[in-house]
Order: C-alpha cells, then structure tokens, then sequence
C-alpha cells in the first residue's frame, strides 16, 4: 500500500509479478520494477517521480533506522531510503521478501551435522531466504532453541511479532547495527540457545563474537556477502570466519622440500564456520570443508568440493 495507486495497479496486474525482486523509486526519475532472471528493468509510468510519491510513502512506512532500512509489520518486505546531504529522502529501494520452501532439502545434512554454516553469496542471490528456512526447521523439526539476531528485521520481518515463516525460533531485534556483536553475546549468554542465526556477518567485532559464540559450543548459522571462499580468505576484517591467514617463514631444508618460497601463508586457527557454503545462484551450491580448502587454496590448488 506504500506505492502510489498508478504504480501499484502495473504491477498488480502484471504476468511476472511471481519473480517481482524489488521497486526503485527515485526523485525525478520514472519508478521502475526489477524481477528475477531480466538483466534490465521495467518503467510502471511515464511520470517521474514526485516529492509527494517519496512522502506518502515514507507516511505509509513510518520511521526508518540507523541504518536506512523500515519494513512492512507483519511481512518480510524492506525498504530502503536513499538522502540527500540534508538528510531528506530522495530515494526508495522496495525490496520484496518471500517465505519461500525447498531449499533446505539440498543443505540438510550440513544443517543436521551440528557444525556452524556460513552462507556466501553476491546480493540478492537468497542467502536470507536459505536462512530464514533453516530457522523454521532447526525449531520446529529438530526441536531446538534458535535465536535469530535480526539486524534490519530482514529475517524474521518488521514488527513486534516475527513472521510465522520462522517458525518456532525466537527473534532477538538490534536497535543499532553497530551494535549487533553486543546483542549476538547477549543472545548466548541471557537466552541459552543451541543454535544462534546472524545475517550479513561484516565487521571485525561481529567476527570476534561469532568466534566466542563457536567456542562456547552453540551452533552458528550466518551469512556474509562474498561471491567465493578466496574473497573470504582476502578480506582482512572477515578472514577469522575461516581461521584467519599468517605469513609463516620456513627453514631451508622445509622450503627446498616443499618447493615453496621461504615466506608462505598458512590458515592460523581453527575455523569459527567448519562448513562454507557458496551460493553461486538459487539451485546451485558449493560446499566447503572449510580447514581443507582454504590449506589448499593458500598452497595454490584445488579444493575438493560438494556441488549440490
């Protein structure tokens, strides 16, 4: 009901509204639809938008956080507001979120194993949607305590009430996302779960929490954008996730017999997520055991994976 009547009507009506991804409302700019598997958008109406299209729907909205982000109570949809240096709203991102079933089928045993998942993927590829699946069959088939760490309310949608989508697992919101490392101990250490859910893991203090989380034993379930383990393995503030990367110098000898410089990486630790899954698209996922791959990517060869 946010959308003004003359672009609501388009899509209402529209043959692809099923694979709808999200609305794009831009000040001066004509409103345009984006769906699943068309690499360019659809215009819904001559008319660019107006200040009165961006006010009424903020109204409808109502107020967003720290972070730009509102949702709609009672669904799993978000919206996200674009400022000007003045701090008004020149911009909207309508996000469409969907409770959708069945891709669990092809993660449950990892799920059943009990060791921590990270879930890799580029934006908009369904990693909270797996997520949000894994919540709902964790408590409600293997009957244990989830707590979800909802950042935006992206999980468990906006509103007091989570969305029945998650199921039985309960909903902790976080008031401030710089503030997410704070409220994922909080949920360990006031809640008791057995398993803890955290999406878009991406600050150096939320690594250093799930790696407390890990090592007092609860399961961890996260996401964290990146489309491969390397990108992972490179990026200094989330490395950790999988051990984390020293330079190691050797000794002649070790060198000579390994055939390898004397200055090479090594994985430092122990992985807080000992299972990596890449999500490269909606029914294609690639499983790593994170110790092996990474020991074998940092010595320059292929990992043995699971293509699902």
């Amino acid at each position: 009901q946010l959308l003004p009547e003359d672009i609501r009507e388009p899509l209402v009506n529209h043959p692809q509204r099923a694979s709808l991804v999200e609305v794009v409302l831009d000040l001066g700019r004509q409103p345009e639809a984006r769906f699943q598997g068309i690499p360019a958008g659809e215009y819904l109406r001559k008319q660019e938008v107006t200040p009165a299209d961006l006010e009424a729907a903020v109204a409808a909205v109502g107020d967003f956080g720290a972070d730009n982000r509102a949702g709609v109570p009672g669904t799993l949809h978000r919206i996200s507001a674009i400022r000007n240096r003045r701090g008004a709203i020149i911009g909207l991102t309508c996000r469409v979120g969907r409770a959708v079933s069945g891709h669990i089928a092809m993660l449950k045993d990892l799920v059943e194993s009990g060791h921590s998942v990270l879930l890799l993927g580029r934006p908009g590829v369904g990693k909270t949607t797996v997520i949000r699946e894994m919540c709902a069959t964790l408590a409600d088939e293997y009957r244990k305590r989830v707590v979800i760490v909802d950042t935006s309310n992206e999980i468990g949608g906006d509103g007091d009430v989570p969305h029945p989508a998650i199921g039985g697992a309960r909903r902790m919101q976080v008031a401030d996302a710089l503030q997410q490392h704070a409220v994922m101990i909080e949920a360990v250490e006031n809640h008791m779960p057995q398993v803890v859910v955290v999406d878009e893991i991406g600050t150096e203090a939320e690594a250093l929490a799930c790696r407390t989380i890990a090592e007092r034993g609860v399961q961890l379930i996260g996401t964290a954008h990146g489309c491969l383990l390397e990108n992972l393995i490179k990026n200094p503030t989330l490395s950790d996730l999988v051990g984390g990367v020293a330079p190691v110098t050797l000794g002649d000898e070790e060198a000579r017999l390994r055939g390898t410089q004397k200055t090479i990486l090594e994985r430092k630790a122990p992985p807080t997520f000992p299972i990596v899954v890449e999500i490269r698209a909606r029914n294609f996922y690639v499983a790593h055991w994170v110790e092996d791959s990474v020991d074998q990517l940092l010595l320059g060869r292929m990992p043995v994976v699971q293509v699902r």
